[in-house]
């Protein structure tokens, strides 16, 4: 419900280029580390998904809506495209699906960046950093980037004889637990980022 005084922007999604930027029907496309040094604890994949978010009033409605598009997304935050920006440090709430069907991610987050610029010279937007995650949807995140890893690594490891002599499907997954964190810990490389 709309209070009197709020300020909603259009429902209606557009790029930078003005151009309609429909609700993901796949999953969405996703590009890790976009060809640039990563300097971050958690690395970004490119991802065009849409991001609701909002400001409530305290009283049950909301004093600010709008839908955005992102550019890319970290388990950290996002970088979304915008025409309009918010006063740096504002805190929002967003919501948003990593694909179609998928229950959404649900956070606090605080606006930490922006990039004012005119269009045909490069992205306009701004970056939120995510503070904190509703009912545990931050896992769905983390899943996005390690998913195939994890998967690879869990067929493979409940083929082993080990795997295969637990008594139940608890311990197993225990184990594999066990198993995942003594090989990050004895390999080198980062699984975030697929090393």
């Amino acid at each position: 419900m709309q209070r009197k005084g709020a300020v909603k922007a259009s429902t209606t999604v557009q790029g930078l280029a003005g151009a309609e930027v429909p609700r993901p029907s796949v999953a969405p496309r996703i590009e890790m580390n976009q060809g640039e040094p990563e300097h971050r604890h958690f690395p970004r994949a490119r991802l065009a998904t849409h991001f609701d978010l909002w400001m409530d009033d305290g009283e049950g409605g909301r004093r600010f809506s709008a839908n955005l598009v992102s550019i890319n997304v970290s388990v950290s935050g996002a970088f979304l495209a915008s025409t309009f920006f918010l006063p740096m440090g504002t805190v929002v709430r967003a919501r948003f699906a990593l694909e179609e069907g998928a229950a959404p991610v649900e956070t606090r987050a605080e606006i930490v960046r922006e990039e004012r610029g005119p269009e045909e010279e490069g992205r306009s937007g701004f970056a939120l950093r995510f503070l904190d995650f509703s009912g545990q949807t931050e896992v769905a995140l983390a899943r996005l980037f390690l998913g195939a890893r994890l998967r690879a690594f869990t067929e493979d490891y409940l083929k082993s004889q080990r795997a295969r002599s637990l008594p139940n499907e608890l311990e197993r997954v225990i184990d594999v637990m066990a198993a995942w964190e003594l090989l990050k810990a004895t390999t080198p490389g980062d699984p975030w980022r697929g090393e």
